[in-house]
């Protein structure tokens, strides 16, 4: 079949592969209709935590660097007449700039003495907020990628307010995977897939290691169709769709934060209507980082994902160059659509390494009028791994409204 949009521009590529990676690709469109691309370097090669910024006036035929900034997994967003990029150096931290990402403003740190996570995900807009989510380490038991004791946090911040400013910032409770999940009695669906020890890794095949379940890289859905089971008619009620860690492929991991009276917000599972909780659901790509995006032209999300082939294939007989699990393919990226987040219509592969190696993945996206503008973490021949890639790549998804059938 025909990729969407397998042609790119490079916003940034190493200078060397094998020891600076690129990471966390995040975009966000300005009302002037200027793009803000933001991503991370890490690697042997990269001495503390590095971001970079990048603007561009021409719908991303060309980039304009703007400087760097000393913290991770960010990502741009707008709020009022600021643009702001947040993410975290283990404590979360926040920039600012008033004139379109031109100049910023000194870090500013949200929290003291705490360990974040995140990677950039959606950023939801109502009732005059903004809200996000990060996510929290809470215990430090787990030895190894601890995602089983993350507790993705909605944050909600007024969009006439200072938002480098904690005090302008709510935060919800917090819910560890861990505490929610008693993965040792999930049965009849699979999860997890591989057995795995509590506390660490365990070797699946040579090399090829698998951490403890757990939920992360979390995305804020809110559903405004009455006719849809979890719609709340008093808009308090936003859905955290998450990366499903647990081995397998095909669906994603799913909790609810409901405000309350006082404003403040309680995270909690979600029920169907026969009275079960629910956690897990069926999402194309939802074993990776994956993006949503609600089109209220269209009336429909929009889901950018990493596309598997092969999760059911023994580990011990991957390919040299496959990355990891099974399950952990990261080549292929494609775009779905719903009107309701469960059911999802597949809209087209968006772009398609030519190996294992070549990764396209974690990535982002924005909408601009008709076209849809994305934001790849990409690795080619020369990258050290298909997850530690060496350079970023700029795509668009033209008329994507007319993928809809």
């Amino acid at each position: 079949m025909r990729t969407l949009a397998d042609d790119f521009v490079k916003i940034y590529e190493s200078s060397d592969p094998a020891s600076v990676f690129c990471y966390s690709p995040g975009i966000a469109r300005l009302a002037s209709g200027r793009l803000v691309a933001t991503m991370d370097i890490g690697g042997p090669g990269v001495h503390g935590p590095c971001g970079k910024i990048f603007t561009s006036d021409d719908r991303g035929k060309s980039w304009t660097y703007r400087g760097d900034f000393p913290f991770v997994h960010a990502r741009p967003f707008v709020a009022g007449r600021s643009l702001y990029v947040l993410g975290h150096n283990g404590d979360l931290m926040v920039i600012r700039s008033d004139n379109e990402g031109e100049d910023w403003t000194e870090p500013v740190a949200l929290t003291k003495g705490e360990q974040w996570h995140q990677a950039p995900c959606n950023v939801h807009y109502a009732n005059d907020s903004i809200y996000l989510v990060m996510e929290k380490h809470l215990y430090h038991k787990i030895e190894v990628w601890g995602v089983g004791e993350l507790a993705p946090v909605l944050m909600r911040g007024r969009t006439d307010a200072d938002l480098t400013r904690a005090e302008n910032w709510t935060f919800a409770s917090e819910l560890a995977f861990c505490d929610a999940v008693p993965a040792e009695k999930l049965n009849y669906f699979g999860v997890p897939f591989f057995h795995a020890d509590p506390q660490r890794y365990i070797d699946i095949a040579p090399g090829r290691g698998c951490a403890p379940a757990g939920w992360l890289e979390t995305n804020v859905v809110q559903f405004t169709d009455p006719d849809h089971y979890w719609h709340d008619p008093r808009g308090r009620t936003f859905h955290l769709w998450m990366r499903a860690h647990t081995g397998g492929s095909g669906y994603a991991a799913i909790a609810k934060v409901v405000e309350q009276d006082d404003g403040s917000m309680i995270t909690m599972l979600e029920n169907v209507p026969s009275g079960k909780q629910v956690v897990f659901l069926p999402c194309p790509g939802g074993q990776m980082k994956f993006h949503i995006i609600y089109d209220e032209v269209s009336r429909l999300y929009w889901l950018l994902s990493t596309q598997a082939t092969d999760s059911m294939t023994r580990a011990e007989r991957l390919p040299a160059d496959r990355y990891n699990l099974p399950n952990n393919e990261r080549s292929r990226l494609q775009l779905h659509y719903s009107r309701n987040c469960v059911d999802w219509c597949f809209a087209g592969l968006v772009a398609a390494g030519p190996s294992a190696r070549h990764s396209r993945h974690y990535a982002s996206m924005v909408i601009d009028g008709e076209d849809l503008h994305i934001l790849s973490r990409s690795g080619d021949e020369q990258a050290f791994s298909a997850h530690n890639g060496n350079f970023i790549s700029f795509h668009t998804v033209v008329n994507f409204r007319e993928l809809v059938f």
